[in-house]
């Protein structure tokens, strides 16, 4: 794991200036921040095995998922294992397809993950989303958890809508207005908002 990202104390200060709500979950919330694999395939992998499942099922899977790659998630040594080998760790046949797809695309290069560095928020996500089983949702996680991209407001999201209808006592979920609102006064530094808010209905900070 990596040091928090170098925008992280600044954010928090301009977050606590403009926003009570957040000042006081700041405070509440010091103890840990944000932090990077700087792995993107493992990052993409474990998005891939947790999604429209439950974190204890996720995990559950995710740790038999390890195993089977002698608990070292590299391109290589996935692109090895068949797909009844992956089925076997109790993944479907859809998230097998997508992992298997994606290791082939980085071994072949009609994905390269380096090529992220250079595009806008939109552009990273449009790409991520060409991939077998990465729509919206996932791309964001990549980009806020991966790459640390400073202003992620992943409002696709039900943690973070409930977290918002929580903290600012609004019907769930909140109005479309009251979102906008928040991302225009959370902007540059949205990221650091969604992660705070994540904190406030999780006692453990999530992690991809």
């Amino acid at each position: 794991m990596s040091n928090k990202p170098k925008y992280w104390n600044r954010a928090k200060r301009i977050l606590s200036k403009k926003d009570k709500i957040m000042r006081k979950l700041i405070y509440t919330y010091k103890d840990k921040s944000l932090v990077t694999r700087n792995d993107v395939f493992f990052s993409l992998c474990k998005s891939i095995i947790g999604q429209q499942i439950s974190v204890a099922a996720a995990n559950s899977v995710f740790l038999k998922f390890k195993k089977r790659c002698n608990n070292k998630i590299t391109v290589k040594n996935v692109n090895k294992l068949s797909a009844s080998s992956l089925k076997s760790c109790g993944l479907s046949r859809q998230k097998v397809k997508g992992i298997k797809d994606l290791a082939k695309r980085i071994i072949n290069k009609s994905f390269k993950p380096s090529l992220i560095n250079k595009m806008s928020d939109e552009e990273a996500i449009e790409y991520l989303s060409e991939l077998r089983q990465i729509g919206r949702w996932s791309a964001e996680m990549i980009l806020l958890f991966t790459f640390n991209r400073s202003n992620i407001w992943p409002l696709q999201d039900i943690g973070l809508l409930r977290a918002i209808s929580n903290n600012y006592n609004k019907k769930y979920f909140p109005p479309k207005s009251f979102l906008e609102k928040l991302y225009k006064k959370f902007t540059p530094y949205c990221s650091v908002a969604t992660w705070y808010l994540w904190r406030s209905i999780d006692n453990e900070p999530i992690q991809y």
